[in-house]
């Protein structure tokens, strides 16, 4: 059985289903292998145009499954002698998996079913959108075992999504949140019952892939660049840039052509 499940659902978009569910959908060595994969796959493949990532079972994912150790196969030759090199090297590993998916030229949808903890909350939050099951559950419970609560790229991303007071909240208590208050918090844009999370992932997706490619990458990509611009001037040099390049496409004048003959 694979760990990986990939469905092109409709024309442009797939859906990527983490399918460990006897452990929650937990990241071990296999799982982010094979997303690593998936989603370099997805990258390079033109029809796919949104991708959905959600969990298979009653869990989105329960995170890092810590019964595993690093595996040396996994990352490499060790660059040093000792646990620190090979840990530090399974770790990077883990986080290019957020970064590969925040980069992805492709928007990401998260449909969080169930439990998001962890490495599984970070991963909701590599993703550009996200919606939620009643049941879905989420945090960053790093700091509960002992560990920095600013792990995976969480430290970058939340703070962004919901503010600098709200994450330092909680980032330090490391407790878990329903999809309500997810949803409060702007977190989710929407829950909805169980069996509608997929359709509701897909109701966005669809209307995301209605757009030009090229305009949805180039709109992706400025948003979150322009989102750590050090000034206004900055993020309009960028946007000016983005746009004189998207016009040459030609998709803006076939659009107001078409939108000229539909006005009496």
């Amino acid at each position: 059985m694979t760990v990986v499940r990939t469905e092109i659902v409709e024309p442009g978009i797939a859906v990527v289903t983490m399918n460990r569910p006897d452990r929650l959908n937990a990241l071990n060595k296999e799982l982010v292998a094979e997303l690593h994969r998936t989603f370099a796959e997805l990258g390079d493949d033109p029809s796919v145009r949104v991708v959905v990532l959600t969990g298979a079972g009653r869990g989105f994912s329960a995170g890092a499954d810590i019964k595993g150790g690093p595996d040396p196969g996994d990352i490499g030759t060790p660059i040093g002698p000792g646990v620190i090199p090979l840990t530090l090297q399974a770790q990077e590993h883990l986080a290019a998996l957020h970064e590969r998916i925040h980069r992805l030229r492709k928007p990401v949808i998260a449909a969080v079913n169930g439990v998001a903890v962890g490495g599984g909350f970070s991963l909701t939050l590599a993703c550009d959108i996200r919606v939620a099951a009643e049941e879905a559950r989420f945090g960053a419970v790093f700091i509960t075992l002992g560990i920095s609560a600013c792990d995976m790229g969480v430290s970058y991303f939340l703070p962004r999504l919901v503010g600098a007071s709200r994450s330092a909240e909680l980032l330090l208590t490391g407790r878990v949140f329903d999809a309500s208050e997810a949803r409060d918090m702007d977190l989710v844009i929407d829950v909805v019952p169980a069996d509608r999370l997929l359709e509701r992932a897909l109701e966005t997706a669809r209307a995301i892939a209605a757009n030009d490619a090229l305009a949805v990458w180039m709109t992706k990509e400025t948003m979150w660049q322009t989102i750590d611009a050090p000034s206004l001037r900055s993020a309009l040099d960028m946007e000016n840039r983005t746009q004189v390049m998207c016009t040459a496409t030609g998709q803006m004048a076939a659009a107001s052509a078409e939108f000229g003959r539909d006005t009496p």
